[in-house]
Formats: structure tokens, sequence, C-alpha cells
């Protein structure tokens, strides 16, 4: 039997070899630690070198999360020094590896479960957290249904949400204690998990219709009324549950969705920049999305929303837009057509005369017909922009924005050394990668990636510091014009879209901006003073209390 101090079995509490001596004394932890008294930055540097001797990344994933469940101090400390270099290992791409074998590895569990099978718990399984009205900031919930290209994880996708929040924390410095992650057991479609007798969730396929819609209902109006604070975000859903759970409950509730409104915002930065460089208006382009799922429809929707602001009519925004499906361009005559693509199916009669190929109307023809100003790939399909379809694109118009976004690197549309050389550096290029910088023809590109964390910590921090009552457009679009703010694209080779190195500071900026937005739009409870302090106070920093 271990009888180990409460004060070093809590992570949030426990400081290891940085109790001084007088606090052994007063903890009761006289002669449970080594002699010497370090420093919260001689742990970092030790950490560090630990964290550095691992070849593997899922080994250095597994010596974070190991940190991460005894020291949470440390565990942020590190994460803030070099969030470049851990973002890719503590969330996309290194923890879809993770989720693959969570249950097999299972080590602790830091997330609620609610089980589609009882609904009646929801209340409980909240209220054993012993966390009042006040103590809750963000909810990050996922039901596991589409995590980051590689499918239906059921419980094993609780890291999702536990490594949204990493993020939320490290780059916009909101406080871990006051963040709760979810997972939604609804069961699972994946036959692997359903046969594997280490899996640790419910054992049947996955709940669709009413009682999935019930215990989604039921959970926001739980954890609404036992955290009146907290912005709920939703991570991960399947298409068709995604957006239809957004559009009907974004007006009621502190929802946000960032595979729907993230991602399409921080593509709204880069298409901000890009038309920085083509001076050209929204009601000017454009818009082909290859590969219309929900992040692709998103997509979409804000752009074509940011015609409309320039004056367009709903419908002749919707006309400057063309998606393109497994199937070809999406038309008005296809049929099962999901919700979120009927409204932009394009009249079967106006492409009739278009070149088919094995029937369907491809993307280079749909590039040729249209010239679109900006591409947008979401599809999973590598190397799907060849080096004709970038050829037509720019024999289209002058500075196309071309926007490869699929990740990881093995699901790309086009690289962005082959996009450079084929484009002769007319392509305005962001991508959902990191990548180096490309050098061509003595200019050093450098290639901005399209992060939501970029995006989505600020967000947060705005929505918590103004209490505003619901995430509007405008707090979106005002994100999106923030991170934008912080590049220069007219710069030959510079990029559209900043650094992940300044993610603290770029997020204190998107998080201003985002608060005055919902002050501007009626939403804000809170108005202080001055907003950039509010920013900075709100902000938790990694230091041993």
């Amino acid at each position: 039997m271990s009888n180990t101090p409460t004060i070093l079995q809590n992570p949030l509490t426990n400081k290891d070899t940085a109790f001084t001596l007088e606090e052994r004394a007063k903890y009761g932890l006289t002669g449970r630690l080594p002699v010497v008294v370090e420093t919260l930055e001689q742990q970092a540097t030790r950490a560090y070198r630990q964290f550095s001797s691992y070849e593997k990344d899922i080994e250095k994933y597994i010596f974070l999360d190991q940190l991460h469940n005894r020291n949470e101090v440390l565990y942020y400390k590190l994460l803030i020094d070099h969030l470049a270099e851990m973002l890719p290992v503590v969330y996309d791409p290194t923890v879809g590896e993770a989720i693959k074998k969570w249950s097999r590895d299972y080590r602790r569990s830091r997330a609620v479960y609610l089980d589609v099978n009882h609904p009646e718990n929801i209340r409980a399984s909240f209220e054993t957290l012993g966390l009042g009205a006040d103590d809750v900031d963000l909810i990050v919930v996922s039901d596991a249904e589409e995590i980051l290209g590689i499918g239906d994880w059921g419980v094993n996708g609780t890291d999702i949400s536990v490594g949204k929040l990493a993020v939320y924390t490290a780059a916009a410095g909101i406080h871990p204690s006051r963040t709760i992650a979810v997972n939604l057991d609804v069961g699972t479609d994946n036959e692997v998990l359903l046969n594997d007798p280490t899996y640790l969730g419910n054992r049947h396929a996955r709940v669709r219709g009413e009682r999935y819609d019930a215990l989604i209902a039921s959970y926001l109006k739980t954890a609404t009324e036992m955290f009146p604070n907290a912005l709920l975000h939703f991570e991960d859903f399947g298409p068709s549950n995604a957006r239809r759970i957004l559009m009907e409950n974004r007006r009621q509730y502190r929802i946000f969705n960032d595979d729907m409104q993230g991602t399409g915002a921080i593509v709204m930065a880069a298409v901000f920049s890009g038309l920085k460089v083509t001076k050209q208006t929204f009601a000017e382009q454009r818009l082909v999305v290859y590969g219309a799922g929900t992040a692709g429809t998103g997509m979409a929707d804000q752009i074509s929303a940011a015609m409309e602001r320039e004056g367009l009519s709903r419908e002749e925004a919707k006309q400057r837009v063309w998606l393109i499906d497994i199937n070809g361009l999406v038309t008005d005559d296809m049929d099962g057509l999901p919700d979120y693509q009927q409204e932009y199916a394009r009249p079967a009669t106006e492409v009739a005369d278009w070149t088919k190929t094995d029937g369907k109307i491809g993307l280079l023809e749909v590039v040729k017909q249209v010239k679109p100003t900006i591409l947008i790939g979401t599809s999973t399909d590598h190397g799907a922009f060849t080096e004709d379809v970038v050829k037509a694109l720019c024999a289209g118009v002058e500075r196309p924005i071309l926007l490869p976004l699929s990740n990881p690197t093995e699901k790309i549309e086009v690289m962005p050394s082959e996009a450079i050389k084929w484009s002769d550096g007319k392509a305005l290029i962001s991508v959902g990668i990191p990548v180096p910088p490309v050098p061509y023809k003595g200019v050093n590109y450098e290639i901005g990636q399209a992060n939501n964390a970029m995006l989505y910590p600020g967000l947060g921090l705005g929505v918590i510091v103004s209490g505003a009552k619901h995430v509007t457009d405008g707090m979106l679009l005002a994100a999106a014009e923030a991170v934008a703010s912080q590049v220069n694209p007219q710069d030959e080779g510079a990029p559209l879209l900043p650094s992940v190195n300044n993610l603290r500071a770029s997020s204190a900026t998107v998080a201003v901006a985002v608060a005055k937005q919902a002050v501007k739009d009626g939403v804000a409870t809170k108005q202080p003073e001055n907003w950039v302090q509010a920013v900075q106070d709100a902000m938790w920093q990694a230091v041993y209390e």
C-alpha cells in the first residue's frame, strides 16, 4: 500500500523536485524526494532532453502524456517553450496513431464518458468532477466518428478532446483546471474495434437517429445548465451530424465546431492574405472546392458569406461556388446528395456540354471551364492537383490562390515544391501540413500552414474574456482577419499565414479581435476598459504557484 501525499498525486499541484525544503516539511514530503531543489527551468531542460532522446513521435507522445498525468505545470512549460516542434506530437498527426492503440495501451482517463445507453447519467457524470457553475470555461466533446481522416474510433477517440484542450492551454493560456474533455460513446462501426478484446467502449454499431439526437440535446442542455459560462466545442463528428448539430443549436447555445467553423475561418485568413496580393474583393472570386465533405463545404459557406457581405445576393454568391466530390462536379441531378452539398449543386443543364470522363465531370475540366480564382483541396486524394491542373489554373487567372489542405503528407493534393514550379511562382499557396521554404528562381517561398491551431485557441479565449453568448459569423471573420493581419503577403515569397512559432502572441491578437467583435454583434456580457489587458490577465502561465 502506497501512502503518496495527495499533493504529489494531483498533476495540477505536483511540483516534483521543485518543492522547497519548507514546502516539503509543510506538506509531509520530507524524505520523499531527492535532496536537490530544482527550478521549473531546470526541470524543463531535463524534460526536453528526455523528450529529444526518443526517436519515434509515438514514443514522444507517450512521454508527454505521462508527464501531463504527473506534473501539468511542467508539461505546459515544455509545450509552450517548444510549441512548433511539439504541436504535431500532442495533436495531429501523432495523436491519430495514439488513438488507434488507445484501448490497448490504456494509461489513465482524463475525460468524462457519456454513454448513449444511459443518457440519464449525464448530470451525475459531470457532478463527479466537483466543479461549480463558475468553474468551467471550456468543454471539448467528440463522438469520434470522423477522426483526422482516419475515420471512426469510438471511445479510442477520447484523446482528440484531451489533445485539443492541451493546445487551447498552451496556445491561448486557458486554465487547465477550467476545462473538461468529453467522449460521447455511441458505439462504433469500426469492425477492428468491435472485435478487439481490449476495446473499452460500447460493443455495438454506432447509434443514429432519435436516440443519438436525444443524447446530443441532453448533453447541450445539461452542460449549459451546470456550466453556463462554458464554450461547448464540438470536434470530429461525422459530416451530416456536425453540420446539423451546429445549424440547429448555434443560436441557442454557446457552441463552436472547429472542423467546420475553425477550418473555414483559417482558410478565410489565407484568402484575406491572397486578396491583398491580387487586389480583388470576395465578390469577384470563383471558388472550386475539391473534396466536398464537412470541412470543404464549411469553407464554401464562409467564403460565399463573405461574398454576400460585399453586396452579392445569396443566389449570386452560390453561383460562384463549384463543389467536386468522389462522383465529380456536384450537380442537381445526382441522387442522395447530402443536405450540405445541395445548396451548391450546379444545374445539370448548365454543364451539359462539359467533357465527362468515366461518366463524371472531373477536376481538370472544371478548372478549364470555371477559371477559378481559388482552388481548395480537402479531398485526401494525394497528387490530385497534377501539373495539368496547376497549369490550367494559372492559364485562367494571373495569381490563383491554391490551398491543398489535406493532411498528413501522404494525402496532400500537391506538394508546394511542385506547385511553385508548375505555376512559375505565380500560385499563392498555403497547405495543411508543415513544410520547409521552397527555393525557386532565386526566391525563397515560405509556405504558411493552414493550421486551425492558429485560430481556435484565440477564438475560444475571446469568447471567454467577452462572455459572448454565441459564436457569431462576425466573430469568426474577425478571428480570420486577425490571423491574416500578422503577415505581409505582398513581400516576394512571403507566406499567406503566420508561423506557428509565435502562437501565444497570435492567439492573444485573435482573442482581442474576437472580443471586440462580440461587443459589436451584441453578444458580449462583459466589457472591460482595456481588451488587450483583459486578454493578458486571462492567460494562464505555466509557473508554480
